[in-house]
């Protein structure tokens, strides 16, 4: 039971993580991808967007967004797509010395010798990483079709 139980959840992990493409997507809804015109079909094969594309081109082409607004505009409904992204920002840190606390532990990080916050001696340095989401892409419908959309350039 425990080898089927980890065999379902490793099979869960290895898809989750698998890269979404307009190939991949086409092929988990061929219906949909049947039912655009031939300029959509072309267009979300590249992965490409064009004014009039419904929702369904655009999840195509795109993905899922991340988030996802719903508005208004001249009494018409919008939705507002949004995709994420992120970037790393690579720091430095230093800190050690002498003293209780944070800080030493006789060369073991700022934990200590033991695990714990404790007296001694220590440096710690070393770079760090932090990701920082951004937006990355932006579509915008207007009664469920695309009037406008928008990429970084990076």
């Amino acid at each position: 039971m425990k080898l089927v139980l980890f065999a379902a959840l490793s099979a869960l992990v290895f898809v989750s993580c698998a890269p979404s493409t307009p190939e991949a997507r086409i092929a988990a809804q061929p219906a949909v991808f049947e039912g655009l015109s031939s300029k959509h079909q072309q267009l979300v094969r590249r992965g490409q967007l064009d004014k009039g594309m419904n929702t369904d081109a655009v999840y195509l082409a795109w993905g899922r967004p991340s988030q996802e607004y719903d508005g208004s505009e001249n009494g018409a409904s919008t939705l507002r797509w949004d995709y994420s992204g992120s970037t790393p920002v690579y720091t430095t840190s230093f800190s050690g010395g002498w003293g209780y606390g944070y800080g030493g532990g006789y060369g073991y990080g700022r934990y200590g010798r033991y695990g714990y916050p404790g007296y001694g001696y220590g440096f710690g340095f070393g770079p760090d990483v932090t990701y920082v989401p951004y937006r990355r892409a932006s579509v915008l419908f207007r009664n469920g079709r695309v009037t406008s959309w928008e990429r970084s350039r990076n």
